[in-house]
This record gives structure tokens, C-alpha cells and sequence, in this order.
């Protein structure tokens, strides 16, 4: 299986750089009409939620967007087989509020698990092809030799697009407005083009199946290498949501580096990275880049974020054992709407314990878990925040209970919860409808490094104490970045 996850996902992001680069216009007109369009697709009205959608798919495609076969030397860069691939592994919803001030790139997990309307139960990454293998079913049917003919063909990948695109609305009640689409030869084009990207790993990482070898600390990949990064998802210990976390860092840094200006000033790597495009993507037919591109100028590198939908499992299985993730729709949904306009965006990062409209610390209860050996850890940062004014609640712990520290909250928008996430160096924060209003949860996992301060709640603090049931790992929300800051995020 590890040679078919080849995933394109920080590819995609190479069509929102070239929008947000606010110079080559010249390049960018004569791109606007050389890129690969699809008709028929069921898009959305355009921003009338609040913010303009777009859906970007990365398939692994052997084609590049002409459906040109790719050469034996371009195969072997991507570093993958012949076979045809249908899978869209990388699946992100790019919310852009209607001011065009800032956006929110929304990982789909490639293994969640949804009911469509035409083909019953699937992995979302298996909906394209399974809607495209469908129509040509019934069009081989109602052939009289049996065989669909190059229509036929045509019609079924635009089923294969459309049941996607109405699949994601189904699954986070956003109708997208628009629809992008790249196969693996557009990552390594885009990855050279720029240079290089700026990544960090908390380890030495030697995995086969994926080419991932790299050592821990700071380094910049490019071609291969940088698709072998954000392919691995064994022998990392949340599996596809820590590849996700790969490929959120990577993109954040492919951002930055793409709106720098080493990249906006050198007309040789502009060039090249509308070459990638030209070769790379396939977009809406009612799409108009260039009018959409004058509108996000105003976007700054630090405005670019990315995001995780929620989850409730990683380690389920289907009936006949086909591993899945599981989501609870209402939950999405409700995480996805919170990105619909820049006051909801901006409230999310900027949120701080005694700055946030609203929000009274002395008001709110916050509970500490202690999952990692670090004795007395709950009671140092409940400490911490009972100097903020934070009320204490329950001080616990549950060894190993997490992977990754978290804000829990009942609601995906509740302020105070962002206000503490922020006290903490900017944990990210999850849903729990078991937090009750005026109180959150902070779990603290091996990863942890912010404020600690000294023990002044440790009478509240019960290593024994058992009444707390804490959320599955695999339910713990993934770490988010933005494309602003100096730093490399380092990840596993």
C-alpha cells in the first residue's frame, strides 16, 4: 500500500500561491487561459456563506493535466509505478472569507469514512473513483459491444468529480465554488521551482515504503525527497493525521517561501512555477484566476492557515476490515463553519486570556490532564493559568492517554477556548460536547512546551484520581500552522 501514497497534498497549495503573489501579471493572464478546465461541475454561488470554497483534490494521477502519460524519468522522480491511479488522497477545503483578507486551508483525512448518495459506503478518498467507475459501468451496459466509448469516458471522470464535490458538502455543509485538481508530477515541479522547502523532524526518519530518510532537525527538501516527506504515514504514531501534520508544515513553509521575496523577485522561479501550473492543474471551467487573484492581494503569508477536521477514530475498521478514520458530521460542520467570514479567522488566532471580547478568565473553570511521566505537570500549568485569573478545576492524570496536547471545548468557536490555547503557546483546541459551558479541558501530552510556572495548585492535584473518561488519542486535534513567523515548526 505504501507505494500508492504518493500525495500531492502540498502541491495543491501551488495554485493558492500563484493567486496570493500579487506580481507577474503578464505570466498570470497568459496562465489563466492555458490551464486545464472541467465542465459540468455542481459548484456553488459564490460565496454566499460568507466565504468563496474551494475544493482542491491531489490525485495520483501517472498523467499530467493534458492526460499526457508520464515519461519512465518523471515516473521514477514521483517514485511510484505505472498503474493508473483514481485515489484522491489529499483532499483540502480552502475557505476564503468574502474581504479576501485571509484563508483557512481544511484537511480532509484521506481514510474517513462516508456514506454517499450513489455508491453507499466508501473512504473518502476512494468517492472519485468510485463515482467514475459507476458511470462507466452503466454506460458499458447500455453499449451494444459492451465498451464505453472516449465520451463516456469523459463524462465518468466528471462523476467522479462531482460525487466528490457533493460528497464534501454532504460531510461539512460547504457547497465548494470552486474545484482544483493536480496530479504527483505537479508537487516536484512546484517543490524545485521554489528551491526548496524548509523542513523539520523531531527524529531521524529511515521508512521504506514511503523513501522517507531524513535526519532530525532543520534541512530543505526538493523534488523526491519532498514528496517522500509528505507521503510517510507508517511508523508515525497517529498514522494518516500525523502525515497530515506533515504536510500542513510543509505547505505552511512552501507558502511563506513561495510569498517571499527571493521567489516574487526572481522572474526565473515565477516562470517556473507557471510551468508547473500549466502542467499540473486542472480548475472549473467558470473559474476567472485572474479577476479572483486581484481580490486576495491584500493576504499576507501570515494570514494563510492551515487546519484538521475533527475526528473521533483513527483505528476502526469496517465490516470487512478496511481500516478507517471516523468523523461525527455535526462536529465538522461546525469546525468548517467557524472559517466562513475573517471575523471568525482572525478570532481564532488572536484570541488571548485578558484581550478577548467576552471572555472573563475568572469566569471560566480549566481542567488539566497530566498524560505524560512529568510528575506534577497538571498542577504547574494550572498554576500558570490561576495567575492569568483562570479559575482551577480537577487537576488529573491518565498516562498515555493522548498523543498530542489539546484544548478540549464543547463548541469549535468558544472563545475562552482559544484564550487558554494562546495562555499555552497555541495548543489546538478540539470538540468535546462533554465540556460543559464555562469550563475547558487542557490535556497535556509528551509534546507539550509551554508555560509550566511553579506548583501553586497542588493541593488540587490527584494522580489517583480515575472519574475522568478522556477522549480516545486518535480524537486529539492535530497541530495547526500558518505561513507567517520565522520559525520551522519541528514534527514527527
Amino acid at each position: 500500500m505504501g507505494s500508492r501514497i504518493a500525495r500531492a497534498l502540498a502541491a495543491l497549495v501551488s495554485v493558492f500561491c500563484l493567486l496570493v503573489t500579487g506580481v507577474g501579471w503578464s505570466l498570470f493572464n497568459g496562465l489563466s487561459s492555458d490551464l486545464s478546465s472541467a465542465g459540468g461541475l455542481e459548484m456553488g454561488d459564490g460565496g454566499l456563506d460568507g466565504a468563496v470554497d474551494i475544493l482542491l483534490v491531489g490525485t495520483d494521477n501517472r498523467t499530467d493535466a493534458q492526460g499526457n502519460a508520464l515519461s519512465q524519468e518523471e515516473l521514477a522522480t514521483i517514485r511510484t509505478g505505472e498503474d493508473e491511479g483514481e485515489n484522491t488522497d489529499t483532499i483540502l477545503l480552502i475557505r476564503i472569507p468574502e474581504d479576501g483578507s485571509s484563508a483557512t486551508a481544511i484537511s480532509i483525512p484521506r481514510d474517513v469514512y462516508v456514506e454517499t448518495r450513489e455508491i453507499g459506503g466508501s473512504k473518502i478518498n476512494g468517492v472519485y473513483a468510485g463515482y467514475k467507475q459507476t458511470y462507466l459501468d452503466r454506460a458499458a451496459a447500455e453499449a451494444p459491444d459492451g465498451a464505453p466509448t472516449e465520451q463516456d469516458q469523459r463524462d465518468a471522470v466528471q462523476a467522479g468529480r462531482n460525487g466528490l464535490i457533493n460528497t464534501i458538502r454532504d460531510l461539512t455543509g460547504v457547497q465548494a465554488d470552486h474545484y482544483a485538481e493536480i496530479g504527483l508530477l505537479g508537487f516536484v515541479l512546484l517543490t524545485d521551482a521554489v528551491g526548496g522547502v524548509p523542513v523539520c523532524l523531531n527524529e531521524d526518519v529511515d521508512e521504506p515504503l514511503s523513501g522517507a530518510n531524513f535526519r532530525a532537525g532543520v534541512q530543505t527538501v526538493s523534488g523526491s525527497d519532498a514528496l517522500s516527506f509528505v507521503r510517510q504515514r507508517h511508523d508515525l504514531p497517529a498514522g494518516d493525521l500525523d502525515r497530515i501534520v506533515r504536510q500542513q508544515a510543509f505547505m505552511s513553509q512552501l507558502v511563506k517561501k513561495t510569498l517571499s521575496a527571493g521567489t516574487l523577485a526572481d522572474p526565473t522561479k515565477l516562470g517556473a512555477l507557471v510551468d508547473a501550473a500549466r502542467r499540473s492543474f486542472v480548475i472549473d471551467e467558470n473559474w476567472d484566476f485572474v479577476d479572483f487573484a486581484m481580490k486576495l492581494q491584500d493576504i499576507s503569508g501570515g494570514n494563510v492557515r492551515f487546519e484538521t477536521i475533527p475526528v473521533t477514530s483513527i483505528d476502526s475498521f469496517t465490516e470487512w476490515g478496511e481500516s478507517i478514520v471516523t468523523v461525527d458530521p455535526d462536529q465538522v460542520a461546525e469546525f468548517v463553519g467557524g472559517f466562513a467570514s475573517a471575523d471568525d479567522a482572525e478570532e481564532d488566532q488572536d484570541q488571548t486570556p485578558t484581550g478577548t471580547p467576552g471572555v472573563d478568565p475568572a469566569a471560566l473553570t480549566v481542567s488539566v490532564v497530566n498524560t505524560t511521566a512529568i510528575d506534577g505537570l497538571a498542577a504547574r500549568v494550572s498554576g500558570s493559568l490561576s495567575e492569568l485569573g483562570y479559575g482551577v478545576g480537577d487537576l488529573l492524570t491518565d498516562p498515555a492517554a493522548a498523543y498530542t496536547s489539546h484544548v478540549a471545548a464543547g463548541s469549535a468557536d468558544d472563545p475562552a477556548a482559544f484564550a487558554v490555547s494562546d495562555a499555552l503557546g497555541g495548543l489546538p483546541v478540539q470538540v468535546d460536547p462533554a465540556v460543559p459551558p464555562g469550563a475547558v479541558r487542557v490535556v497535556l501530552a509528551e509534546d507539550y512546551s509551554g508555560p509550566t510556572g511553579d506548583a501553586t495548585a497542588t493541593e488540587s492535584y490527584s494522580p489517583e484520581t480515575t472519574d475522568y473518561a478522556p477522549l480516545p488519542p486518535s480524537i486529539a486535534q492535530r497541530p495547526t500552522f500558518d505561513a507567517g513567523g520565522s520559525d520551522v515548526p519541528c514534527v514527527n
